[in-house]
């Protein structure tokens, strides 16, 4: 989610500076040719707000989806190419430089007659080490090797906070090695999830026959990798169950862990990964390493080089020879996204900058494309919405006040991130050539995961960031306690440096109060203000609490898409209740401004009407119907009709600024709607 200026928003016209306070003003940032106004806003405000848009917007052959994120992303794109295309040809940059060491990266991903000339050549040296596999041993081992190269094979692993002591870090470890998008997909038998399953076999097949296996034996192979994910998917959570935060905490010693995965033996399996001198490990799925064990020991090795030949191929597809290119996208891009073309390479190597080099890429990027006084700004934004946020907690009549006061002292204790990082990493051992890109994502993942080794033990830093500076998102991370704003997101239509307040806080001032409420969802709620998961609830307060939260489940479950596909009110829970919080706050908020405060109209519109415009519109998308199905099944996002429609439908002055009667389709009795923060 990125950029700069947006291309769909056709009103951003130009400001009237001179009106009085009682005039009506024409002003900006809201699109008026995208409405609908045939549709009644009680019965459907995302189509209100959306719908001559839907209906005259296609989504572009080479996306999946296109609206408000996607279109800053190709925004954010297209200033990346201005900025890399410059140091890429750039003679006269210093060796060892930054700028240098992205320019090359992005030169060796544009070189395609050399990677075409390669081929597979780049993977050879693996590919002839997993013929050589002999044990299980060899097996786990070789997937540790390569997860020091970037490719996460057959688990995961990754060093983070100690859920329960925040300010320690250890080695983590989670699910996983399947190849479909969840575990339920290798069980489900509807017509869709069949269908995505065949796609997968013959992606499988069709790699390892690109490998060189005769078409025969790679069919056989394929089947034989699909019932042995079939069986890590049977020992394996579903997106819904890994939510429970306590439910997938384990902190193990060496010798527990060993006594549950008998065959594994951990002390030299962490030493094949890097990392020495700790006794003990958090393990989210205990149940999945037990079955791993098992298989390890009962699976063929031939077998198991077979999966590992496919799944490293694959990891490494979208950037190899044609071939393999025109394979993967196949399958994650036509099958499961409904992606008609392939994007144009120029984007897929942007986007591969930012993800290697990232902080490299960022610290250019916010020198040209973000002003200092846009960081000023969204900090006024933010603090206001804390200090709201502050109040509505005090005048709960929910929650108990020894309860309160800690909701409070854990708000005040955010961190709030803005922009970019204060300080950059370095990639000083980071060695990029102009003429071998699957080298230079080796090393760049070779840092990133020597970083990560280096902080198992150590403090937490809580100056680093989890996201890159032309990210169109932002995050709550619950072991930092941290709220963060990427410079990317920090564009029209969710922010305008010269916006009227209601624009402002419909849009990102309802990103930030998502983001504030993250803290204190299902999940967040369940960690404190240091950022440990610790019950610092009374049991009524959190009875309550879930009492509110069964009431949003129920409205998403009633929540339908494509005519019979219900959104799943479990797995989604946590960001519907950031945005029915998100969006209250924010308007509170905006309650607080001269703009809120007034009953001035500007474009005709009450400040009012203009914040649940604005709001409204920063969610307009079209998907895929593939890619709708598909996050059905694996987004905790609802679809963007209902973060517009079923918040706003919870919210009494949204009834009172569009007049939604009883008989509006979006009316709810006050006894349903939702009133948690």
């Amino acid at each position: 989610m990125k950029l700069h200026w947006l291309p769909v928003l056709a009103t951003v016209l130009l400001l009237a500076s001179c009106a009085t306070h009682h005039e009506q003003q024409t002003a900006t940032f809201l699109d008026f040719t995208g409405m609908d106004t045939t549709v009644k806003p009680g019965d459907n405000f995302y189509l209100y707000a959306n719908g001559n848009w839907l209906k005259h917007t296609e989504i572009p052959p080479t996306q999946s989806s296109w609206g408000s994120f996607s279109i800053l992303r190709d925004n954010a794109l297209k200033n990346m190419r201005l900025i890399l295309d410059s140091v890429a040809n750039d003679k006269q940059l210093p060796e060892g430089s930054i700028a240098k060491k992205v320019g090359d990266l992005y030169a060796s991903g544009m070189d395609s007659a050399t990677i075409e000339r390669l081929g597979l050549a780049p993977l050879q040296a693996d590919l002839q080490r997993i013929a050589a596999l002999k044990t299980p041993t060899d097996i786990l081992y070789f997937a540790a090797a390569e997860h020091k190269k970037g490719d996460g094979l057959l688990f995961r692993f990754y060093a983070s906070p100690d859920d329960k002591n925040s300010v320690k870090m250890l080695a983590q470890f989670n699910q996983g090695g399947l190849g479909l998008p969840t575990r339920d997909y290798y069980f489900r038998t509807d017509s869709a999830t069949k269908m995505v399953q065949q796609a997968y076999l013959r992606y499988v097949t069709r790699i390892l026959t690109l490998s060189g296996e005769d078409s025969i034996q790679a069919q056989k192979d394929a089947h034989s990798i699909m019932q042995l994910e079939t069986a890590l998917a049977k020992v394996s959570k579903s997106p819904v169950e890994l939510r429970d935060p306590y439910a997938n905490y384990h902190k193990l010693t060496l010798q527990e862990i060993n006594r549950i995965t008998p065959g594994i033996e951990w002390k030299d399996f962490l030493h094949q990964l890097g990392v020495t001198d700790q006794d003990t490990v958090l393990v989210g799925q205990p149940e999945f390493y037990k079955g791993l064990a098992q298989q390890l020991k009962s699976t063929p090795i031939d077998l198991w080089r077979a999966y590992l030949r496919f799944h490293l191929i694959s990891h490494y597809a979208p950037y190899l020879s044609t071939p393999f290119v025109e394979a993967s996208f196949d399958y994650y891009g036509r099958t499961l996204r409904g992606q008609r073309e392939q994007q144009e390479r120029w984007k897929r190597m942007c986007a591969m900058v930012d993800n290697e080099m990232g902080d490299g890429l960022g610290k250019l990027y916010v020198q040209r494309f973000f002003p200092p006084a846009a960081k000023q700004r969204m900090m006024e934004l933010v603090n206001n919405l804390q200090k709201t946020y502050e109040e509505r907690i005090k005048h709960l009549d929910w929650m108990s006040d020894s309860t309160k006061q800690k909701a409070i002292q854990k708000l005040e204790a955010f961190t709030k991130k803005i922009g970019y990082p204060d300080k950059w990493k370095d990639y000083a051992t980071v060695h990029i050539v102009r003429d071998s890109l699957i080298q230079n994502i080796q090393s760049c993942d070779a840092y990133e995961y020597n970083r990560m080794i280096a902080k198992i033990g150590k403090p937490v830093d809580r100056t680093e960031w989890f996201m890159t500076p032309p990210t169109v998102n932002a995050y709550y991370n619950p072991s930092f306690n941290e709220i963060v704003f990427p410079a990317g997101i920090l564009q029209p239509p969710f922010f305008y440096q010269n916006g009227d307040d209601a624009v402002n806080y419909g849009g990102i001032g309802a990103v930030i109060g998502h983001e504030m409420t993250h803290g204190f969802d299902d999940q967040g709620r369940q960690y404190d203000a240091e950022g440990n998961l610790r019950n610092w609830w009374t049991p009524e307060d959190s009875a309550r609490f879930m009492q509110k939260a069964q009431l949003v489940i129920e409205q998403y479950n009633n929540s339908v898409i494509l005519d019979s596909l219900h959104v799943n009110g479990k797995l989604t829970l946590g960001e519907n209740i950031a945005d029915i919080g998100g969006v209250a706050i924010a308007y509170a908020a905006f309650k607080n401004t001269p703009e809120g405060k007034s009953n001035q109209l500007i474009d005709g519109l009450t400040p009012d009407q203009r914040f649940f415009l604005a709001y409204a519109q920063i969610w307009r998308m079209k998907n895929t119907d593939k890619l709708a199905r598909l996050r059905l099944q694996t987004d905790p996002h609802s679809p963007e009709m209902y973060r517009v429609n079923n918040p706003l439908s919870d919210l009494t002055p949204f009834y009172v600024a569009y007049h939604v009667q009883p008989g509006d389709k979006m009316y709810r009795p006050d006894s349903l709607r939702v009133h948690i923060w």
